[in-house]
């Protein structure tokens, strides 16, 4: 006994620590002055944090958690509920249990609860909300138990090893007409570019550009115009769309966490603290909207490809968004290692680029890889808005000369990329990822043949 009592005595709160003070003091009183009531008083003042002590480490309990989060996935800004089930498994009838779980800041505070006398084999349900105010995977508990005597002075604490799962997923914004495979209604299956074949005269033709495949030259239309033309044939959309999504954090103005008790809950309409959240969003929404229409979709990023459970296979948009929910900014200082696997992962499909802060050097190095047929789309993001955006204060600070210089290679990396045939637009603070999309995407649809 001696171990727990020990123990329990190590764990005195601060009432019984007072109670103990007031006890040697009055102890070391009776003595000096010879005062044999002092001294009673004292002892018995000592005895009770000491019988406390032993009455907790005698107690013995078995506490089974178990929990329910509904949903399991949510989008940023949306709530859950969690359903804690706390059933004592031991005979004996509980005590006072002081209970705290344990919740990441990103979710809000960890809520606490009280729970007395739970008689053996019983249950009681316990319920909290989690604001899903960040993406990730977040882990929920686990559970600590604190035991006190009912004076108060003795509190024994234990923590369990039980724990569930949330994962805040990012929001998906829907998305009009238009883009890649947009057609008449966007269907994926029949869905096929509206290019004349009717005859030669009827042939879609369009600029060459570097890279095409010399035997596509349309001669006819090239003497017609006085330039390089090269023929559009007919050919299903729906092989394959690819995604190139830049998380590199020197291309991004990133918001710095606030502390837990400054941070207000971000609602489903609040807008996207920083520039990565904002490209993350666009990428779950565009990736959904593809997927809808009947698109093979494949996700990369400046580290390398994201990939699906299933090696080979393009991603759902369930594992879209799981993938994204874990998204987070890289070191890399460049984009050469993903537009490595971009070449060889997109195919002939079209690529949707969502770039942060780029330069004319990054804009080449695309091109050079996505020279080809296929309604290209590049969306850039205006870094140096979100400084004045929002939660400014939150992020680093960028100075007037700063903003200028990334304003200058912004549209200097915009108009190279149309140069080569994509369809560009720059994406602010302000702007929606819905209105972006209908300003690239119609471009697109139009220079298609789409309707």
């Amino acid at each position: 006994m001696a171990g727990p009592v020990a123990t329990a005595l190590a764990s005195l709160t601060l009432r019984g620590r007072c109670l103990v003070a007031a006890g040697l003091t009055l102890l070391l009183l009776g003595v000096l002055l010879g005062e044999t009531p002092l001294v009673q008083v004292a002892v018995f003042v000592l005895a009770l944090p000491l019988l406390s002590a032993v009455a907790v480490a005698r107690h013995r309990f078995r506490v089974a958690a178990r929990r329910t989060v509904t949903p399991a996935r949510v989008p940023r800004g949306r709530d859950a509920e969690v359903l804690l089930e706390l059933s004592n498994a031991g005979r004996g009838t509980g005590g006072l249990w002081l209970l705290a779980e344990t919740v990441p800041p990103e979710l809000g505070p960890g809520p606490q609860f009280v729970v007395d006398r739970l008689p053996g084999g019983r249950a009681a349900a316990l319920r909290y909300r989690v604001h899903g105010g960040r993406r990730g995977r977040h882990r929920l508990g686990p559970l600590r138990l604190r035991l006190v005597d009912p004076f108060g002075l003795v509190l024994r604490s234990v923590v369990g090893a039980d724990t569930a799962s949330l994962v805040v997923v990012p929001r998906v914004v829907p998305l009009g007409p238009g883009g890649p495979g947009g057609g008449h209604g966007g269907g994926g299956s029949g869905a096929r570019r509206s290019i004349a074949v009717h005859g030669e005269d009827d042939v879609s033709t369009r600029p060459y550009r570097e890279g095409d495949d010399l035997r596509k030259v349309h001669w006819r239309a090239t003497a017609r115009s006085g330039e390089l033309m090269v023929r559009l044939e007919e050919r299903p959309w729906r092989a394959q769309a690819t995604l190139l999504l830049d998380t590199r954090t020197r291309a991004h103005l990133l918001a710095r966490p606030a502390p837990a008790d400054r941070r207000a809950p971000a609602g489903p309409d609040a807008p996207p603290p920083d520039s990565l959240e904002w490209l993350v969003e666009a990428a779950a929404s565009i990736g959904t909207e593809l997927v809808a229409r009947g698109a093979t979709l494949r996700v990369v990023t400046e580290a390398g490809e994201l990939t699906a459970a299933q090696a080979g296979a393009g991603l759902g948009p369930v594992e879209l968004l799981d993938v994204l929910a874990t998204v987070t900014p890289s070191r890399l200082a460049g984009l050469a290692p993903g537009l490595g696997v971009l070449s060889r992962a997109a195919g002939e499909g079209p690529v949707v680029a969502l770039l942060g802060a780029v330069g004319p050097e990054d804009a080449a190095e695309l091109a050079r890889v996505r020279s080809g047929p296929a309604a290209d789309l590049a969306v850039l993001v205006d870094v140096g808005s979100w400084a004045d955006a929002d939660g400014a204060r939150r992020r680093r600070p960028v100075g007037a000369a700063a903003r200028a210089e990334l304003t200058r290679q912004q549209d200097a990396a915009a108009d190279l990329l149309r140069a080569a045939g994509w369809q560009v637009a720059v994406a602010g603070a302000t702007d929606s990822v819905a209105d972006v999309w209908a300003r690239v995407a119609r471009p697109a649809a139009v220079a298609g043949g789409l309707r």
